[in-house]
């Protein structure tokens, strides 16, 4: 039979065995994990510069449809200012006119509208003294 010292080598070379293998499993494990975080950063690496190409491409893109639409505002503010100037133009032309043609009818109605007036006070005056 086995003795006391030997019943426990036995057991400590058993969990030891248990042990190594569960190191040996999770070092497969970690291994595998290893491995597949590779070929990740590989398959990255391998897409990362047509993605960095089509990003600076739309950003060029970009840029020039920015440059278009400057262009369009800026003609457009142009454009505003002309036809404020135009406005003004046509304000100054037309108003000054409209202003004057406005003054004289406004005074010829008001001399008609004193001479009938007056027309009414001489015609009460001649039926008073008859």
């Amino acid at each position: 039979m086995l003795t006391g010292g030997e019943v426990a080598a036995l057991v400590a070379a058993v969990v030891w065995a248990v042990l190594a293998t569960f190191i040996c499993v999770a070092l497969v494990k970690l291994i595998k994990l290893i491995n597949a975080a590779t070929t990740v950063v590989s398959e990255l690496g391998d897409r990362t510069p047509p993605l960095m190409n089509d990003v600076a491409a739309t950003v060029e893109r970009a840029n020039t449809s920015l440059e278009r639409v400057e262009e369009i505002t800026a003609n457009a503010q142009a454009t505003t200012e002309d036809v404020a100037t135009m406005t003004a133009l046509t304000r100054s032309v037309v108003t000054g006119p409209l202003v004057k043609a406005a003054s004289l009818s406004y005074g010829v109605r008001r001399v008609l509208g004193q001479r009938r007036a007056l027309a009414v006070v001489r015609g009460r005056r001649r039926k008073e003294n008859r």
